[in-house]
């Protein structure tokens, strides 16, 4: 009797650590980058081959000084796959991923460091210090810093990258505001201010996935008053306005002769609203008052940087807004942010 308990005892405790080796190999790292270059944000992604109902939780050894800059990792799902890509930032030194420690309803296991060797990129002139698996130029806009300079403002998007980084050589001055990340995407607002004689602004980043310099460039064009105070942080928004107002000169031009042709007041009706909706793109904008001394920032975030100060009361047109900004002309050709909080009291 006591040999029969023996057997399944035995044969129990081969089925449970069956059971754990098949546990500790369901999951494993699917892609570990053999090498990346100092600041670069590179993924780190572990799979899951078992086919589970349970939210497993994840936890590199807090003992290390290396951690994912989420906690909480993207996850996919391919069939009974199910995919956890966490993203990490290189230093200057080789990187080691601590041991990942994996807990769930139904399992708990871990996965060994792994090391990961650091290059170094040819050195440029011209790279702003960003490393991405792709990077564009959503928006730019020009504006009058001073005498001497312009500001360029730059909404730039990009995947896998340090914008928090990003800097122009021989610039006099530059900065990043209103970061925002999710998972790779990341977004964000970067100004430079340029001189006067500078008509081009032309950068390299580096491509993570072609493993090359890849350039970027706007042009460094002051837009005339109009254009000017029709946009918001986005050049592409005056086009469009222009688009519709010859839209409804066109509308209007058309219900008029056909009206004068077939003596149908249907088109008259039509005409007049083309000629009033036509009449609204003119409205004049609404007049503010800002208090003596308020900061003009450069953009509207919250921490964002103060070109100057008013010297004194001032009366303007709004020329945008948003969220708690107002965007107004200071002095000729001078754009600039102000908050809600700085408007007259009266």
């Amino acid at each position: 009797m006591s040999l029969f308990r023996s057997f399944w005892l035995l044969l129990g405790l081969v089925f449970a650590f069956t059971t754990l080796v098949n546990a500790e190999s369901e999951y494993k790292y699917s892609y570990m980058p053999k090498k990346v270059y100092e600041n670069q944000l590179f993924p780190v992604t572990v799979i899951d081959t078992a086919q589970r109902n349970d939210n497993p939780q994840f936890e590199f050894d807090k003992l290390s000084s290396v951690q994912p800059i989420s906690e909480d990792p993207l996850v996919l799902r391919n069939g009974d796959d199910s995919f956890y890509t966490f993203y990490f930032k290189a230093s200057q030194i080789d990187v080691r991923i601590p041991r990942l420690f994996i807990v769930s309803s139904s399992v708990n296991t871990s996965l060994e460091p792994q090391n990961i060797s650091l290059s170094s990129l040819k050195s440029r002139e011209d790279f702003c210090g960003v490393l991405a698996a792709d990077m564009k130029i959503r928006n730019s806009q020009v504006s009058n810093y001073d005498e001497k300079h312009h500001l360029v403002t730059l909404s730039m998007e990009a995947f896998e990258a340090n914008l928090e980084d990003m800097k122009i050589n021989n610039a006099e001055e530059y900065g990043i505001e209103d970061l925002k990340r999710d998972n790779a995407k990341v977004e964000a607002e970067f100004y430079v201010v340029l001189p006067v004689t500078q008509k081009i602004l032309k950068f390299t980043y580096f491509n993570t996935i072609k493993k090359q310099y890849v350039f970027l460039q706007v042009p460094v064009e002051l837009a005339d008053a109009t254009v000017t105070t029709q946009s918001d942080l986005n050049p592409k928004e005056d086009s469009f306005e222009k688009l519709k107002k010859y839209t409804f000169m066109i509308l209007l031009l058309f219900f008029f002769l056909m009206f004068l042709f077939k003596r149908d007041f249907f088109y008259l009706v039509l005409g007049v609203v083309s000629l009033i909706t036509l009449l609204t793109f003119y409205i004049p904008h609404e007049k503010i008052c800002v208090k003596q001394g308020a900061p003009l920032y450069l953009i509207p975030t919250q921490t964002s940087t103060i070109s100057t100060k008013l010297d004194q009361e001032l009366n303007t047109m709004i020329l945008g807004e948003r969220d708690q900004f107002i965007k107004i002309e200071y002095k000729k050709g001078i754009i600039g942010w102000i908050r809600n909080e700085d408007l007259c009291e009266n």
